[in-house]
């Protein structure tokens, strides 16, 4: 399942207005296309920014916004006023956007040209005071949206475009999506159940459920010949435990493994679904519990959780999307269990099987060991050590009367320790801004044991991503402090309250 950012679009929408004349609004639209088409080559930029004719009234706004709503390639929109732009032309545009906006407050030239600045000059150049008649609008609209500010041409105005084009490219992702559910929620858990049609209502993806039957029914078809393909990639990707190579005692949980492979990926494919969850409690007509499936159709762009849990596989595949072509991965995880030494306090994260294949450090092994829960034959799976670096887990709930979306900045670090007696896939991190208070304020926020973990991203990009979303954003870094996040959390509640 590839994904290619550089096939969506951004579009760039310059306001003026009629009464400055031809020449001044001939050099406003070269300005404001020069600008646009640097944006759009610079490296940093994953998507297609595309200039649009700059628009100078009311119905010139309000018909390109509408144009970019339709516009299915469009993930967002991205405003500057190179010139004054009285903001009551945009409101009927502003009110009919759909799509996340960005509004770059910057200017054609970096530098005040004291010498030779005149008149003509300041009639042409004056988004200082045009951006923010803008904002004034937008604010006043309720319009959410990224503010960016600086010289066009700087790399931290480019990175922070960088950032929202990628959550503007998960956010047009999960329009329409489809995840699909084997089996119902693992009974009695709370946390990874929710309002289904709440979520498809505010986030535009479709969960549904499917009898692990049907998923039965195409692993049982799988050829000998589509088998045989797989075992060979198998051999070539990863180190094969003496019990699963061919002759060996285990060689059979592999084989069954590898149908179960090729059968989910025709299901998903078939049902053109970007992430799905399973359940070890419903497992009827399977063999096994999925593992080496899922850790490698994770690794290749699917979402997944376990459990039932269908808000984690939709977040997972946000952050992949997101993150797509940067340095990490991002993954499903799940707090396993902690190291509560004072002088190296730490969280083991795995998940029985189904840890990302992308996150391993070096070459994984294929190994076949018995699991204790499920009821089922001896699974495989990929074990190895996560790679390590400056990471975050996040955390999509759903609080009742909103979703929440909990961000932890975190550090992975190295897998040091022999894990004998642990035959699966383990990452390792330090929760900011400690052990102690990280752990705490998860709790205190309602965070789940099932998350995304991303070494590819920062906050800023899953807060940009809240934005758009609308979703309650909670972050826990740094500077988090337990007095701080309580208040915060009952800020928030009033908030909520009073907007509903």
């Amino acid at each position: 399942m590839s994904i290619d950012l550089k096939k969506l679009e951004v579009w760039f929408v310059t306001g003026s207005q009629d009464l400055y004349g031809e020449e001044t609004l001939r050099q406003v639209a070269l300005h404001a296309e020069e600008i646009a088409q640097y944006l759009s080559s610079h490296d940093g930029i994953p998507v297609t920014v595309v200039y649009k004719p700059i628009v100078k009234n009311t119905d010139e706004i309000y018909n390109t916004i509408v144009e970019a709503n339709t516009a299915k390639n469009c993930v967002g929109v991205v405003t500057w006023m190179h010139t004054f732009s009285p903001a009551k032309m945009w409101i009927r545009g502003l009110k009919a956007l759909q799509k996340p906006l960005l509004h770059l407050h910057t200017q054609y030239n970096r530098d005040i040209p004291w010498d030779s600045m005149d008149m003509d000059f300041m009639n042409l150049n004056q988004s200082a005071h045009g951006d923010r008649e803008f904002g004034h609008i937008v604010s006043r609209l309720n319009i959410g949206r990224k503010v960016v500010t600086g010289y066009w041409k700087d790399e931290e105005v480019i990175e922070r475009i960088n950032v929202w084009a990628r959550a503007a490219a998960a956010w047009s992702d999960w329009q329409g999506a489809k995840f699909v559910r084997f089996g119902d929620n693992m009974r009695y858990v709370a946390v990874t159940d929710g309002d289904k049609v709440s979520a498809e209502s505010q986030f535009g993806f479709a969960v549904n459920t499917y009898p692990i039957g049907d998923l039965v029914a195409v692993i049982n078809a799988v050829s000998e010949t589509e088998v045989s393909s797989l075992l060979k990639e198998y051999e070539e990707n990863y180190t094969l435990a003496s019990n699963v190579v061919e002759g060996g005692a285990q060689r059979e949980s592999l084989i069954e493994a590898a149908k179960i492979e090729i059968g989910l990926r025709k299901f998903l494919e078939a049902g053109n679904y970007k992430g799905f969850t399973d359940t070890f409690e419903d497992l009827h007509g399977m063999v096994q519990l999925p593992g080496l499936a899922v850790q490698r159709l994770m690794a290749d762009g699917y979402g997944f959780a376990g459990e039932g849990d269908w808000k984690t596989p939709a977040l997972v595949r946000a952050c992949k999307v997101m993150g797509a072509g940067l340095p990490g991965a991002s993954a499903f995880m799940e707090d396993y269990t902690y190291n509560f030494d004072p002088e190296n306090a730490m969280v083991l994260g795995s998940h029985m099987l189904e840890v990302d294949a992308a996150l391993a450090a070096d070459k994984p092994s294929i190994e076949v060991h018995p699991l204790g829960i499920g009821g089922k034959a001896d699974p495989a799976r990929l074990v190895f050590n996560g790679i390590s670096g400056a990471a975050l887990n996040a955390s999509l709930v759903d609080m009742g009367t909103r979703f929440r979306l909990i961000v932890n900045k975190v550090e992975g670090v190295p897998v040091e320790k022999e894990l004998p007696k642990l035959p699966v896939a383990r990452v390792l991190w330090k929760p900011l801004p400690d052990m102690k208070t990280g752990c705490s304020a998860w709790i205190l926020a309602g965070g789940a044991h099932h998350t995304a973990y991303s070494l590819s991203l920062t906050p800023e990009y899953l807060e940009d991503f809240a934005r758009i979303a609308g979703l309650e954003y909670v972050v826990i870094d740094e500077n988090t402090t337990l007095t701080n996040l309580e208040n915060q959390l009952k800020w928030n509640e009033l908030y909520y309250l009073l907007k509903k």
